[in-house]
């Protein structure tokens, strides 16, 4: 074999290789040809052409010319192709993503081709179904606006790092032992021990000169890359560099000072504030040269808070306002609007109610331009129809995540971004998509049964769609800038308050935040919550000022007579007139005695009638109609008598033919929308009727485009008095002249009870118009009797209820965590506003821990050897002993017997921060039995001088046998003395078998007149001097502790943990007299090293655990919560999420009872009608049984839904769960299933109205939330048949 010689040649130029390439087109194909050459393309120089329109091209070739299509040839019908089989095919594996690429280099005038470059690739294998990030390709067009359950949500920073595949710290996340080896490299820097003062330290003082570079300076230098030869930073004082002297004496003196010099005390942490409150009572008299030229300017001038907000806007931050209703909150949601198109970024606005996104919808539409819907059931890309038209609105559901994601359309702007709003409940972000459309124009609104513009740059959505687009990893979150929260005060709601926080906690990092809220005491704290979850600062700004001051009224006329009775209580300074309160009371007196003269004082003095509300308000709205404060809006809290009330004012008529004639036009327009026959339901008739005179009504049992009709001639002055529900209130910005509140009591879904302050304000708030009235006018109606001052008070000037957690967990919540790897729910647990109190230290508790930890460490080890070999025994049973005794008098203490036990005369042992072990005997017992506090005389010492106390040496108490297993009781070493101290149970140590005689009243009357600097010196009267001698003689008699009482066999206390608890004290009582440590002499120093070590580890050990997951509040429930989905086979052992936990993803609501029915096959069987009949119950609010007419069928069904759901139930139960298996059952409410049958099945909506009791309204709205639940169903094609799509009956 002939081995050549290789030549080592330079790489030839791209243009000396005997190949050219040759660019096809734009599609970035090469093509290598085999002549030498410079690298060229098919296309023209210049700038790059563009493609034609596909849309257009496709419209061309098949919709213009469609008679070459073979839409009738039959050649080609029946044939068929035998399959041949492959089994490597089942071995392929998808080959490795493709590394490089080739990049062409253009001239950048003429775009001639230059070269071409090969470059890498980055994040070649991320996907929407394997990575978090948000560099990740986007998802399929299809699924770009509703996203994907089965794709992974973007990062939401619920851990330290984002992903494993991001980075690595080659510093810190290094292992010095490699996997499998018994010993590493250390690359720590080496610390010499420090030598005794006075002596000389060779090898330090020879350390900072370099000799050539030993073995140790070569690891140190490995160890430090990057620094110089012997430079270990700040490791040891050895490493400074060596100083320079005239003799070595001094620098061994220099050295010894330098060693024995005490180390510095550690600085305390710095303390982090997140929430920046913003001082707002200076103008900001530079905003216009800060802003010269503002993204949005109003025809009026912006407020200071207002431009405040602005500002810090502009810097991006994340801004908290908290202000009264109708101040202009608005104000600064509609300028992240217009930064955000201005930054062709997107915007998403939440409201809790739907009113207020159909509202917001419309105002932002008519500033900012084109608009867009969605919702569940409807996704309209189209222009917004004119005002008059109206769209077809609908309450929807008020529940949950009803819809599955949502984001922006296959039509994306380049670049754009998107701002969302966001609101609690539909209402509002139906009004806030009207308010929003009218400002801005480019607005889409996304509520549960209505979609609007879906590719708009702002979106206005209830807070239950962002939710599901951030679990389910929609591509509107890549655009986002801007999440707008209104009504943050929502939060509390105990159903749907959960909502916010999950969807604050998975927001990612690139999102700021706009949180608007009515004012609430505790702003900062929410503020500070959301600062540290998101590591960044929020800027709180908050303001009390009303832009229009209210006067509250009371009310007592019935009959146009006493129209005049109208009492002012609380006027617009914010003064409770106390005159006015009794005022109205003696007008209200007068009444009922003449009452009780004409009729008999035996008579019932209100009977509540309709007849009777319909003179007082007959009454009251003739007086406000003649002092020109109309428009009304009555807060009545019953749907039932909101009507009623509307209904019997048959003789009241506000409008002018003029304005009668335009809610007639109107009426047609909106109605026109309809059905012939829907046209004549009784409501619409009714509701008709009520409109022409100026009357309206607004509730959930209304129909959906009655009540945006409502809405809308409300908005325009034409609706005068209108009948509401608290949830006209929530946001929607409709104020009127007047509030009027029917009553002070609401029932909240338990109880009766009053209105809270922060109710209250919120409804009231509603009164005054700003810029048309210099005052609102609040008017409480007093039909029976006038409420209590008390009560008044409370209400209108109380402070309003502080945000609080409503987080809690559900199964939603832990399979769409469960299924991405990366993500925890106790992480999501950690991050809660209710674990926001303990976990606001952790940085402090950690800094703590590590101090702790080098203190531990530093200590000398207590010895335990020979004689002192069962020491820690012996202080373990000490600590256990006492802990055991503590929980046996907290038992006394809660119990009927031990309370009893404690009257005056008892002697009680005292034990608190005053007093240790000392006698006392009780004078006096409260009579508050919450909170029982007790008046005791206890022994003390003559007190000492600051000096005296100063100059006494503080000895460490060591206990011996006799101290643990006794009392010990404390003895005067001089004169003794005493005191009255007031005790709470938790002081009382013990009580003893004695009872002395005193004169409690008489004791503490002397020693109360003793206290006064004229009787200091008097001498204590002989009641007090009897008492003291005889607890000195006690004390002295039983320096142990005289006998107690037992808590079994004296005060019959037969609790387990009390009789266990006795036993083990007496065990350990026995270990403790039998110790062998303390008989040596060395036991006091050894005890105090072991005590001191032993409390070092017991704080260690309670930082650990409020730093680990086992101090969650709701960790046990998430272990229960787990099993039941390992019971049911959603998940695996190890957690893995099974194909029935993915299905239950994607459900709205009832996601157990869903997937279950599903994957049992139980509605196969039935008929599409029968199926959404069925399903009813799982959506529908009205409670009721389903009644005898329904055929055999579907009670079969019933049952069988029931049975599914008993056993769900007893799954819980068995797990652990509170929710008893007839809660659970009885959340299934199948009243209106007829009403669904029969409307499946074609009856009209006219005939349906007849069949229940049901409010049409709500009957529609069971209908919509049925549609959202089906069309989440077919999305997954378990069943025989697929579901029918559930139509809007209007």
């Amino acid at each position: 074999m002939i081995e050549t010689e290789r030549l080592v040649l330079p790489p030839p130029d791209p243009l000396n290789l005997p190949l050219r390439a040759l660019e096809l087109g734009c599609t970035g194909r090469w093509e290598l040809l085999t002549e030498p050459g410079a690298p060229e393309s098919t296309l023209p120089h210049g700038l790059p052409p563009c493609a034609p329109d596909l849309q257009q091209e496709a419209e061309q070739l098949f919709l213009s010319s469609p008679a070459w299509l073979p839409l009738h040839g039959v050649e080609h019908a029946a044939r068929k192709w035998q399959r041949k089989t492959d089994p490597w095919s089942l071995l392929a594996a998808q080959g490795a993503p493709v590394p490089s690429d080739l990049q062409a280099q253009r001239h950048p005038t003429t775009g001639q081709i230059l070269g071409y470059r090969e470059v890498l690739l980055e994040n070649t294998n991320l996907s929407a179904t394997t990575s978090l990030s948000l560099r990740r390709p986007p998802g399929p067009a299809s699924q770009s606006l509703w996203g994907n359950p089965t794709q992974y949500p973007f990062w939401p920073d619920l851990s330290t790092r984002e992903e494993a595949e991001e980075e690595i710290d080659f510093e810190k996340d290094l292992l010095p032992v490699p996997p499998g080896f018994k010993k590493g490299v250390d690359f720590a820097p080496k610390d010499h021990p420090a030598p005794a003062p006075g002596l000389l330290s060779l090898s330090r003082l020879l350390e900072p000169l370099d000799l050539g570079g030993g073995d140790e300076d070569e690891s140190e230098a490995v160890g430090q890359p990057g620094r110089p030869r012997g430079d270990t930073g700040s490791a040891s004082p050895c490493s400074t560099p060596l100083a320079r002297a005239s003799s070595l004496e001094d620098l061994v003196f220099k050295e010894a000072s330098t060693v024995v010099s005490p180390p510095e005390p550690p600085k305390p942490p710095p303390q982090e504030q997140w929430a920046i409150p913003v001082d707002i009572t200076s103008p900001v008299g530079d905003f216009y040269r800060l802003i010269p030229q503002p993204a949005f300017q109003w025809p009026f001038e912006p407020d200071a808070f207002q431009k405040q907000a602005i500002l810090h806007l502009e810097r991006h931050d994340s801004v908290f306002v908290a202000a009264h209703t109708s101040a202009g909150k608005t104000v600064v949601a509609e300028y992240a609007i217009a930064l955000a198109q201005k930054h062709m970024t997107r915007t998403i606005y939440t409201s809790p109610i739907k009113a207020l996104s159909n509202q917001k919808f419309r105002d932002f539409r008519n500033t900012f331009g084109d608009v867009g819907l969605l919702t569940g059931d409807v996704q309209l890309i189209r222009p917004f129809p004119p005002l008059g038209e109206s769209f077809r609105g609908g309450t929807g559901t008020e529940t949950g995540s009803e819809v599955l994601c949502c984001g922006t359309s296959g039509a994306r702007r380049p670049e754009g971004e998107s701002t969302i709003y966001t609101s609690p409940i539909k209402a509002l972000s139906n009004q806030k998509f009207r308010d929003f459309r009218n400002t801005f124009g480019d607005v889409g609104l996304l509520t549960g049964d209505v979609q609007l513009h879906p590719e708009a740059s702002c979106l206005v959505m209830t807070t239950e769609i962002l939710r599901s687009m951030l679990y389910s990893g929609s591509d509107v979150i890549r655009d986002l800038e801007w999440v707008i929260f209104d009504e943050v005060h929502y939060i509390n709601d105990a159903e749907r308050g959960v909502v916010w926080e999950e969807v604050l906690i998975m927001l990612p990092d690139h999102v700021s935040i706009i949180l608007l809220s009515a004012t609430v005491p505790n702003a900062l704290e929410f503020a500070d919550w959301i600062g540290r979850l998101k590591r960044r600062q929020i800027f709180v700004i908050s303001t009390a000022a009303r832009p229009v001051p209210l006067e509250h009224y009371l009310f007592t006329g019935n009959s146009p007579k006493t129209q005049g009775e109208l009492f002012l209580l609380l006027d617009s300074r914010g003064s409770f007139h106390t005159k006015g309160y009794y005022a109205a009371v003696e007008a209200k007196k007068e009444r009922m005695s003449k009452h009780a003269q004409t009729f008999g004082a035996k008579q019932p003095t209100h009977q509540g009638g309709p007849a009777q509300d319909r003179g007082v308000y007959l009454s009251l709205l003739g007086s406000l109609r003649a002092r020109a404060q109309l428009p009304v809006v009555v807060f009545t809290f019953s749907r039932g008598r909101c009507d009623e009330q509307a209904s019997s004012l048959t003789s009241l008529d506000l409008t002018t033919s003029s304005e009668k004639s335009e809610i007639h036009l109107f009426l047609q327009r909106c109605l026109a929308r309809l059905r012939g026959s829907d046209r004549q339901l009784p409501q619409v008739l009714h509701m008709s009727e009520l409109l022409h005179r100026g009357l309206g009504v607004h509730h959930s049992g209304v129909l959906p485009i009655l009540k945006e009709i409502v809405e809308m001639l409300f908005s325009r002055g034409l609706v005068k008095v209108l009948f509401a529900t608290e949830t006209f209130a929530m946001g929607v910005n409709m104020p009127a002249r007047t509030v009027v509140f029917d009553s002070m009591r609401k029932h909240d879904g338990s109880t009766f009870r009053d209105l809270l302050p922060g109710e209250y304000v919120q409804m009231a708030g509603r009164a005054g118009r700003r810029g048309l009235d210099p005052t609102g006018t609040v008017i409480l109606l007093c039909k029976a009797r006038v409420p209590e001052m008390a009560d008044l008070h409370r209400m209108m000037m109380g402070k309003p209820s502080q945000l609080q957690s409503q987080f809690r967990l559900t199964y939603t919540m832990i399979l769409n965590l469960l299924r991405v790897d990366a993500l925890r729910v106790e992480d999501m647990m950690k991050r809660s506003f209710s674990e926001f109190p303990s976990r606001k230290d952790s940085k402090i508790h950690e800094q703590t821990l590590a101090e702790l930890t080098k203190k531990l460490e530093a200590l000398e080890e207590p010895d335990v050897t020979s004689q002192l070999v069962d020491l820690p025994e012996y202080y373990s049973w000490g600590e256990e002993l006492t802990e055991t005794r503590n929980m046996i008098q907290r038992r006394i203490m809660e119990s009927v017997n031990g309370l009893k036990s404690l009257s005056v005369g008892r002697v009680v042992v005292v034990k608190n921060q005053e007093h240790h072990n000392a006698l006392g005997v009780i004078l006096q017992v409260s009579s508050n039995s919450s909170s029982r506090v007790f008046t005791t005389l206890v022994l003390c010492d003559k007190p000492v001088s600051q000096e005296a106390q100063d100059r006494a040496p503080a000895t460490p108490e060591v206990p011996h046998p006799d101290d643990l297993v006794g009392f010990k009781l404390f003895l005067p070493e001089g004169p003794c003395d005493h005191t009255v101290a007031k005790l709470q149970p938790g002081d009382v140590a013990a009580i003893t078998t004695k009872v002395l005689r005193v004169n409690g009243e008489k004791i503490l009357e002397d020693f109360s007149k003793r206290q006064q600097p004229k009787f200091k010196k008097d001498p204590p009267l002989a009641a007090v001097t009897t008492a003291v001698q005889e607890l000195l003689r006690l004390a002295q008699a039983h320096p142990a502790g005289p006998p107690t009482l037992d808590p079994v066999n004296d005060l019959q206390l037969k609790d387990v943990s009390v009789v266990e608890g006795g036993l083990r004290a007496r065990k350990l009582e026995e270990l403790i007299r039998g110790a062998q440590c303390v008989h040596s002499p060395r036991f006091p120093a050894q005890y105090v090293k072991l005590r001191e070590r032993m409390q070092i580890q017991k704080e260690m050990e309670r930082l650990r655990f409020l730093l680990s997951d086992q101090s969650l509040l709701l960790l046990p429930e998430y272990h229960q919560r787990v099993e039941v989905l390992r019971t049911l086979g959603y998940v695996d052992e190890t957690g893995t999420v099974k194909l029935a936990g993915r299905v239950a993803c994607a459900m709205s609501s009832h996601e157990l009872l869903l997937t279950e029915l599903m994957f049992d096959n139980a509605l196969s069987a039935l008929r599409p009608e029968e199926i959404a009949a069925l399903l009813s119950g799982l959506v529908c609010q009205s409670p009721g049984d389903p009644g005898d007419q329904l055929p055999s069928t579907l009670k079969e069904g019933v049952e069988r839904v029931r049975a599914v759901a008993k056993r769900i139930g007893e799954v819980q139960v068995a797990c652990g769960l509170n929710q008893t298996v007839e809660e659970f059952v009885g959340e299934l409410n199948f009243g209106l299933a007829e009403v669904v049958y029969e409307w499946a099945r074609g009856m009209p909506f006219s005939e349906l109205a007849g069949l229940s009791g049901t409010p049409e309204g709500l009957v529609v709205r069971c209908i919509q939330r049925l549609g959202e639940m089906c069309r989440s169903l077919r999305g997954h094609r378990f069943f025989g048949q697929p579901l029918h799509p559930v139509n809007d009956p209007l």
